[in-house]
C-alpha cells in the first residue's frame, strides 16, 4: 500500500516561488484527499467481501506415522487432511458466504458432541456415509436412511435384518442401488445387502471379506470381494455371473471399472512384499496379470489407483507404477498419498514439510499445492475436487471454506456449522464426499441438548465390534466413519443434522 504523502514543508523561497509551492501544495492536497477516500472506500469493500480470520488451510489431518507406513497405509489408508495457517500473503482472502451450503436435513437417532475435530457423532457405535447415483445414505447400527441429493428430502428409512450384535460396518452408493456392508457379531463375518435406492427394499445379500465389499454395483448386478474371491453376482436371481479366485486378505484398490488386487504371501497383515497384481475388469470379469519390475518387487503397499496408475507407499515415500506394463513412471520421497481429485484427475499427496500437492498420475508434475504452515488446530482439510480443497473449522464456531489451489486463496465460506464432522472411507467408495462430483455432506448439532439430558436409545445397544471390525474397504479398515465419541463425559445433541455442501 502506498504511503500518503502530505504537502512538502519549504524554507525560505523568493515570494514568486512561495506562491508557485503554495499552490502545487494545495493539488497536491486535493489529490492527497481523493486518494484517502479511494483507499477508504476499497477497504470498506474488502471488508464487506468477507475478509476475516486469514488462515490457510495447510496440510492435512495426520493418520499415522510414515515409520509405520508399511501396514499403516494398509490398515489405515491416509485420506484424510490436517490443519495449517495461510501465509501472510493471504490473509484476509477468505469470501463472503455463497452458495456452497445446499441443504439440511434432520437426523435420526441419537447424537451427541465430541471435542475438538470429533464434532458431531452416534452416541454409541459409528455411523457411515455415501454420496452417489443421486442419493446420501446414512448407515448407523442397523438403520441405513436416504437422503434425495438434489434437495435433501428424506427418501426412506429401513432396518436391516441381521443377527443380534451385527453392525453396518459401510455403506456405499451407486447407480440404482445402495450396498451396506454388515459385519456379524465378533466382526470376523461380513454380509453385503444391497438395497434398492429408490425405495430401501433389500434386492439381494452377499457373503463378503471383512475388509471386503461391494466394489461395483447397478440395478442389474454386484461385484463383491469375498474372503477369496471377487464375484459379480445378478442382483435378480443372486446367481454368480462370474468369479475371480484371489488369495485370502489381499488388499486392493479399485480405478474405475478396473481392480487390482494385490498377490503378496500373508495379505496384508503380513510383510512379504507385493509381486504381482491381479488386475480384473469389473464389467467383463476379464483377468490379467500385472507384475512387478524385473528384478524387483512392488515398493510397499498398495495405497491408490487412479488413470491407470497405481500408487504404492512405503517409509521412503510413494511410488507409481504402470497400470499396464508394471514399469515404474515417477516417486515422490517422504511423500504420503492422501486422495484423488477426480474432477480435476489429479492424486493428492502430503510431502516433507506438511504442503498438500495435487500432482498428475502419469507424470508426477505438481498441477496445484497448498502450504503446509501451522495454525490453529481448528481448521483441517479434508478433501479436494477440482483443486478445491475442502476445509472445516471445528466447534460450536464451525464453518466449512472452500481453497482454490489455483487462486491460492479461500474463494467461499459457508458460516453456521456447529461441531462438524467429516465421514472418511478410505476406499475412495464411500464416505462424504461424492467420488465423480463436487457434494460433500457434513454431520453438524444445529442444537445441544440441556445437561442432564439422555439419549433415547440405552446406551451399550452397539457392540464394542464396531471399531474393530468398522472397515468399509478391501484393503484392510478403510472406513466411511471418523473415530467414535470419546469415553469422556458426553455432551448431547438435540437436533443432529446433515448438511449437503458443493466443494
Amino acid at each position: 500500500m502506498k504511503r500518503n504523502r502530505g504537502t512538502d514543508s519549504s524554507g525560505v523561497l523568493a515570494p514568486g516561488a512561495r506562491m508557485r509551492r503554495a499552490a502545487a501544495g494545495r493539488a497536491r492536497a486535493g489529490r492527497s484527499r481523493a486518494a484517502r477516500v479511494a483507499r477508504a472506500r476499497a477497504m470498506r469493500a474488502r471488508q464487506g467481501a468477507g475478509a476475516r480470520r486469514g488462515r490457510l488451510p495447510g496440510g492435512w489431518v495426520s493418520r499415522g506415522v510414515l515409520a509405520a507406513v508399511l501396514l499403516a497405509v494398509v490398515l489405515f489408508p491416509v485420506t484424510n487432511p490436517a490443519s495449517g495457517q495461510q501465509p501472510a500473503a493471504c490473509r484476509g482472502c477468505r469470501a463472503p458466504a455463497a452458495s456452497a451450503q445446499r441443504w439440511t436435513a434432520r437426523l435420526s437417532g441419537d447424537w451427541a458432541v465430541g471435542a475438538g475435530a470429533t464434532g458431531t457423532v452416534p452416541v454409541t457405535g459409528q455411523a457411515y456415509v455415501a454420496v452417489g447415483g443421486g442419493v446420501a445414505v446414512v448407515g448407523d447400527g442397523l438403520t441405513v436412511t436416504a437422503y434425495r441429493l438434489r434437495d435433501g428430502v428424506q427418501l426412506w428409512q429401513a432396518t436391516l435384518n441381521a443377527p443380534p450384535g451385527s453392525l453396518v460396518s459401510s455403506v456405499r452408493a451407486w447407480p440404482g442401488v445402495i450396498t451396506a456392508g454388515v459385519v456379524g457379531p465378533g466382526g470376523k463375518t461380513r454380509t453385503e445387502m444391497v438395497l434398492d435406492s429408490a425405495s430401501g427394499a433389500q434386492l439381494q445379500q452377499y457373503p463378503a471379506a471383512v475388509f471386503g465389499g461391494a466394489v461395483a454395483a447397478s440395478a442389474a448386478s454386484t461385484v463383491v470381494v469375498g474372503p477369496a474371491a471377487v464375484t459379480s453376482y445378478s442382483n435378480a436371481t443372486g446367481k454368480i455371473r462370474w468369479q475371480r479366485t484371489t488369495g485370502p486378505g489381499q488388499s486392493w484398490r479399485a480405478d474405475g471399472d478396473i481392480l487390482y488386487v494385490a498377490e503378496s504371501a500373508g495379505g496384508y497383515l503380513g510383510s512379504a512384499p507385493v509381486t504381482s497384481l491381479r488386475v480384473i475388469n469389473l464389467t467383463s470379469g476379464t483377468e490379467r496379470t500385472l507384475r512387478s519390475p524385473p528384478g524387483h518387487t512392488f515398493s510397499g503397499t498398495l495405497a491408490l489407483a487412479a488413470d491407470g496408475v497405481v500408487l504404492f507407499t512405503s517409509a521412503a515415500g510413494v511410488t507409481a507404477y504402470s497400470g499396464s506394463t508394471g514399469g515404474v513412471l515417477w516417486s515422490a520421497t517422504s511423500a504420503v498419498p492422501e486422495g484423488i481429485d477426480s474432477a480435476a484427475q489429479l492424486v493428492d499427496l502430503t510431502v516433507a514439510g506438511g504442503a498438500l500437492i495435487g500432482v498428475d498420475p502419469l507424470t508426477g508434475s505438481v498441477r496445484g499445492s497448498v502450504s503446509g504452515a501451522t495454525a490453529g488446530a481448528s481448521a483441517r482439510i479434508y478433501v479436494v475436487r477440482g483443486k478445491v480443497a475442502l476445509g472445516l473449522d471445528s466447534g460450536q464456531g464451525g464453518e466449512a471454506w472452500g481453497y482454490s489451489m489455483a487462486a491460492a486463496r479461500v474463494i467461499w465460506t459457508a458460516p453456521g456449522l456447529p461441531w462438524p464432522h467429516y465421514f472418511s472411507d478410505l476406499s475412495g467408495l464411500g464416505g462424504s464426499a461424492d467420488e465423480s462430483g463436487r457434494t460433500v455432506v457434513v454431520a453438524v448439532c444445529a442444537k445441544q441438548a440441556r445437561p442432564g439430558s439422555t439419549p433415547a436409545t440405552p446406551a451399550g445397544t452397539a457392540s464394542d465390534s464396531a471399531s474393530a471390525s468398522g472397515s468399509a474397504t478391501a484393503s484392510p479398515p478403510a472406513t466411511s466413519a471418523s473415530p467414535a465419541p470419546t469415553a469422556a463425559p458426553v455432551q448431547l445433541c438435540a437436533v443432529p443434522e446433515l448438511v449437503a455442501l458443493t466443494v
